[in-house]
């Protein structure tokens, strides 16, 4: 007998593809780097990676960690990988060995890679992180001539390739006078790394949100992350982009989620449903089983207040959410029996369950019910 999944993630191909293509439009012919960090939002590094190598619009992958840039070339990416997070002192030669552009912001980490570039008569590819009011990772005017020292001691750390910054509250509201200010400040540490000699080759401050609401951010590379896989950024982002008129169909989700119920029971009136005894049934109750938990990533948060898809129909979670297991109430849903499909995520003939849905409820968004989804479940692509 052909081995069945009990908890399956499925990606569509298209849904991904038509984003891509969005995205491009939305880029006015800037190159695309691609956010596949978080296990490419939780939609699997691998399986995304090989998609994306299939599509010769996307130009670059932007991942986090120096970990996530080695899995994204197994997986048999072959163009260019930036790493936006940290880049230990131990993994400089992981840099070379796998072609890797950093991104700078701590000066013993630049000057250590200057003379391990120099000793071996190969170009290192930088970015630097410019500090523009989000007060994360990143450097200010202050900082900035000892950087540009330690670029001009070491032949082939010339100059940075790239610059870029982070946007703090694009997404988070309908007032974007923060972002203009960020822009602004942005520019000015540009004409002092020009004062300095260290002028980029390229500039880059556009995530998604960026893309969708400000031509201005563009620059010459930009770096979408939750849109490529279907998600607006926040509501914020989509009431200012419809505002201004635009069309809603812009963006379709690639991931569904889906498992499967293992058992069935009856359970009598006046009963309690799971750990802490938080549901109690008033009548003749037929639960589903489903073997999954917030271990799997479906957050302990929705318990007893979201529901799933069965056969086209809503049914309720009751009691908390377990580790592996949940249940859900199928009392009203005619024909239910073991292995029938249940949708976690996605839909389900007229009902659609989203992201954003689940973020609502659990009192988090989007971007978090996905990047938690366990990096065990089965990707599979459509």
């Amino acid at each position: 007998m052909k081995q069945r999944h009990l908890s399956w993630i499925e990606l569509s191909r298209d849904a991904l593809n038509s984003n891509i293509a969005a995205l491009e439009r939305l880029a006015r012919g800037r190159t695309l780097a691609v956010a596949v960090k978080a296990n490419a939002y939780g939609h699997g590094l691998a399986e995304i990676a090989s998609l994306l190598q299939e599509n010769p619009a996307v130009g670059a992958l932007s991942v986090h960690s120096v970990d996530e840039a080695i899995g994204v070339r197994a997986a048999g990416w072959d163009r260019t990988v930036m790493v936006l997070g940290p880049t230990d002192i131990s993994q400089i030669e992981a840099v070379f060995e796998h072609d890797l552009q950093p991104t700078v912001f701590e000066k013993t980490f630049l000057s250590t890679l200057g003379k391990a570039a120099d000793k071996r008569r190969q170009s290192a590819f930088t970015h630097l992180k410019l500090e523009t009011g989000t007060n994360r990772q990143g450097i200010t005017a202050a900082e900035m001539p000892d950087f540009a020292r330690i670029y001009h001691e070491h032949k082939y750390l010339e100059r940075p390739y790239g610059a870029g910054m982070h946007f703090a509250n694009i997404e988070d509201t309908t007032n974007h006078e923060y972002a203009r200010y960020q822009l602004k400040q942005f520019q000015a540490l540009l004409k002092e790394m020009a004062r300095l000699g260290i002028k980029p080759k390229i500039c880059h401050t556009a995530s998604s949100a960026a893309m969708i609401l400000f031509e201005k951010t563009l620059f010459d590379l930009v770096r979408p992350g939750i849109a490529v896989y279907g998600h607006w950024p926040s509501k914020e982002t989509y009431l200012s982009y419809r505002l201004e008129g635009n069309d809603n169909d812009l963006f379709h989700p690639v991931l569904t989620w889906k498992t499967r119920i293992t058992q069935l029971k009856k359970v009598p009136p006046d009963s309690f449903v799971g750990y802490g005894c938080t549901y109690r049934t008033t009548s003749t109750t037929r639960l589903a089983i489903l073997p999954v938990g917030y271990y799997d990533g479906y957050a302990r948060s929705l318990s007893n207040t979201a529901y799933v898809l069965i056969r086209g129909r809503r049914a309720p979670v009751r009691g908390r959410v377990c580790m592996n297991l949940m249940m859900v109430d199928v009392t009203d849903i005619k024909g239910v029996k073991v292995g029938d499909e249940v949708t976690l995520i996605g839909r389900d003939g007229s009902e659609v369950l989203t992201a954003e849905q689940l973020g609502a409820w659990a009192d988090s968004i989007n971007y978090e019910i996905l990047a938690r989804l366990s990096p065990l479940i089965p990707r599979i692509i459509r």
